[in-house]
């Protein structure tokens, strides 16, 4: 549900997500904000879930208290896969088509009036749509779900990052500043500059200019910058695939660990995907990861999965 006030630290329509960023801002800074998420859900830091796409991505998102802990009646949903890139599930460089289907479709049955799925791609837009296989899924939804890869700078509004330690404002997609819920659903892949493409590297998805990210701040903070504004309410990361080399367009190395990690915690979610998969042939540590490992000190999220808890089913 929206309301139509403006609020403290924003303007423009208040959601839900905007009234717990605003309420919870000196909290999030004090790194207690990710604690105040999980503190007495009932629910583990962490659900995984082992089995194809589809069915793994439903069964990780009910380890971590089904879809209705998210999703309630009327909500707007704004859904980001990976689909940057015109190539296929095969190749590991964009999001199972499967697992954004079964999200989608969870987001409706639990009374979201309507799921946008967009990414603002890298390639041509059209192509992008049809050769991920994530174009079609809104044809089985009667309109109700749309998927949009937008690129007109109108399609964006301005808006300040005030926890920002070099990025002070940014253009976003007018979706995603006015979504009630915000599910983060990235492919696990390599990058040839961040280490890895996972729910926080996949938010600059959502703004106009990524080129700056790259040449007028350090990427790794920038992102961590706007993941303090853009902080998915739930991240699903499709680990069905992981490309583990030559990313993030790929051809690469594509490993298979069936695996599809839940949780509230943007950092957790990126951090336990790291552990899982060998990058180029190689364990690392997600402390190896700069933007994982300065979301962790900035208490955006969590990396020490040693004490997080984990629950994991065979789907």
């Amino acid at each position: 549900m929206k309301f139509a006030w403006n609020y403290i630290g924003g303007s423009g329509p208040l959601t839900r997500r905007s009234f717990l960023e605003a309420g919870l801002l000196g909290l999030s800074a004090a790194g207690l904000y990710p604690a105040l998420s999980l503190a007495e859900t009932g629910t583990p830091h962490l659900g995984l879930a082992r089995g194809d796409p589809g069915p793994a991505t439903e069964a990780a998102v009910q380890i971590m208290g089904g879809m209705g802990t998210y999703v309630g009646q009327g909500d707007n949903v704004l859904i980001k896969p990976n689909m940057s890139f015109s190539a296929g599930p095969e190749a590991g460089v964009t999001t199972h088509p499967d697992v954004v289907e079964a999200l989608a479709r969870m987001c409706l049955q639990c009374g979201a009036s309507r799921v946008y799925i967009m990414d603002h791609t890298l390639r041509d837009p059209s192509a992008c749509r049809k050769e991920s296989g994530i174009g079609d899924i809104a044809e089985g939804f009667q309109g109700r779900v749309e998927v949009q890869t937008p690129s007109s700078s109108h399609r964006f509004r301005t808006s300040d990052i005030p926890r920002g330690k070099q990025l002070g404002a940014s253009d976003m997609l007018k979706e995603a500043l006015e979504a009630d819920v915000l599910i983060a659903a990235p492919v696990a892949k390599h990058h040839g500059s961040t280490g890895v493409s996972l729910s926080m590297k996949g938010m600059m998805g959502l703004i106009l200019d990524r080129g700056a990210f790259h040449w007028q701040y350090d990427l790794n903070t920038a992102i961590v910058d706007l993941c303090t504004k853009l902080r998915a309410d739930l991240t699903v990361v499709d680990a069905s695939r992981a490309l583990t080399s030559d990313g993030p367009s790929g051809p690469g190395e594509v490993t298979r660990p069936k695996t599809v990690i839940a949780s509230r915690d943007m950092v957790a979610a990126d951090a336990k995907a790291v552990s899982l998969i060998r990058w180029y042939g190689r364990s690392i540590p997600p402390e190896k990861v700069g933007h994982i490992r300065e979301a962790h000190e900035r208490g955006l999220g969590r990396m020490d999965l040693e004490n997080l808890s984990t629950g994991t089913i065979e789907a």
